[in-house]
């Protein structure tokens, strides 16, 4: 008699009764079920045992399974989640394993799943993935303190309804915060000055990696501003990303993302508690939160400060004697064959030098950069992008300006 005509509960109980009826043996009754007399036995024992309940289906888990994860060690990690609520299982198991290292750490997908069943992972919307559009690369970073990123993540109000500014500053290759600072406004004198205390505790970098924008960039030659013109008087490499091309700057903007979501979420009542957030954030970022670039390690295990240290002065400049040398005038003029030659606002009161490199063809260069060329007959500057050297390394300046011709701009 073949199981599939009602349940498989209500054949086990009409197999028990007529088994008690006395009037079929246990092999006929087996037989007639078509199961065997072992489990024909089974279903009676667990009848008398537990009634009806005995009889319907159970698991086949075992009541020890020597591979299980101890509950104890899902437990710490969920609690280390409750305090890092956007920490993945790549990252709680980093820490973990950090902290305790003998103990048996389960797999990701484990700690995945264990996520997923306690709440703690929420289905996100899919996003269109962007198109990226032709990019020039940038030099790779190979040491601590060979370039430094920077950038102003989105200015955003705190509870008062004033505007935060927050500037951030890192070592690339280590992404260790060097500074992360809620400024009131976005002015040169409060950038100058995060910059010179970072210059103070850690030492001079060899290059110094931004976007395009005020006040690490502006629209005149070679983009210089006054803020990255003192950077090149300390000795310090420009290295822009390409216009519209925030991903040469990847790294920076994911840590902006972070950075966003871990402290402004609300934001603080005010910038002074604001500050105290950023404080907290980069404490914990470069000594305790693990990252999968550098093998789950926090940045601190990875930067040392730079051997450069900070000068209290601007060393002067100093060219070649073959080179003509002008200073910058106060409207960004120097005075060249009897007329004015614009150069750039930004150089106001600086010297530059005119290296003749052929017949009427001459080199502008600014300390260790060469920014443009000039033909004197046509009195055109064409900049140049790429040029100029500091201890074997080219100096980056990307992005592009406009010929300057008959001492004015022809934009």
């Amino acid at each position: 008699m073949p199981w599939r005509e009602t349940s498989p509960v209500e054949q086990r109980l009409e197999f028990v009764r007529e088994y008690k009826t006395g009037l079929w043996t246990m092999t006929e009754l087996a037989a007639q079920y078509e199961i065997s007399r072992k489990t024909a036995y089974k279903w009676l024992a667990r009848y008398e045992a537990d009634g009806m309940d005995g009889l319907r289906d159970q698991s086949r888990r075992p009541d020890h399974s020597p591979q299980a994860t101890d509950p104890e060690l899902i437990a710490a990690l969920l609690a280390q989640r409750r305090r890092h609520p956007r920490w993945g299982a790549k990252k709680l198991l980093g820490i973990a394993a950090r902290r305790e290292p003998d103990a048996d750490w389960p797999s990701r997908s484990t700690v995945c799943r264990h996520l997923k069943a306690n709440g703690f992972v929420q289905a996100s919307s899919r996003r269109r993935a962007a198109v990226p559009g032709p990019r020039t690369p940038l030099p790779p970073i190979t040491r601590a303190n060979e370039v430094w990123t920077t950038d102003f993540k989105g200015e955003f109000r705190t509870g008062d309804g004033v505007y935060c500014y927050p500037l951030t500053l890192r070592d690339g290759f280590s992404r260790f915060v060097l500074r992360c600072d809620g400024l009131l406004n976005r002015t040169l004198a409060a950038t100058q000055q995060r910059f010179a205390r970072a210059f103070a505790e850690y030492g001079l970098p060899e290059r110094i990696r931004s976007d395009n924008g005020l006040p690490f960039a502006s629209p005149g030659l070679a983009r210089l501003s006054t803020l990255s013109v003192w950077w090149i008087r300390l000795g310090i490499l420009l290295e822009r990303i390409a216009l519209g091309h925030p991903e040469q700057n990847g790294s920076h903007e994911q840590f902006h993302r972070v950075l966003k979501a871990e402290t402004t979420r609300p934001p603080a009542p005010n910038c002074a508690a604001q500050q105290q957030r950023f404080r907290r954030f980069v404490r914990e970022y470069n000594e305790e939160r693990p990252h999968e670039a550098l093998a789950n390690d926090p940045p601190a295990t990875r930067y040392e400060a730079s051997p450069r240290p900070f000068p209290r002065r601007v060393p002067p400049l100093e060219y070649p004697g073959h080179m003509e040398p002008r200073r910058v005038g106060a409207c960004g003029t120097i005075s060249w064959a009897g007329a004015p030659l614009f150069i750039a606002t930004a150089l106001a009161g600086e010297y530059v030098a005119l290296e003749e490199v052929d017949d009427g063809i001459w080199t502008l260069h600014f300390a260790t950069m060469a920014l443009a060329r000039y033909d004197e007959r046509q009195r055109v500057l064409r900049p140049i992008h790429l040029a100029g050297k500091t201890g074997g390394r080219s100096a980056s300046c990307a992005g592009s300006a406009p010929d300057v011709k008959n001492g004015k701009n022809s934009a």
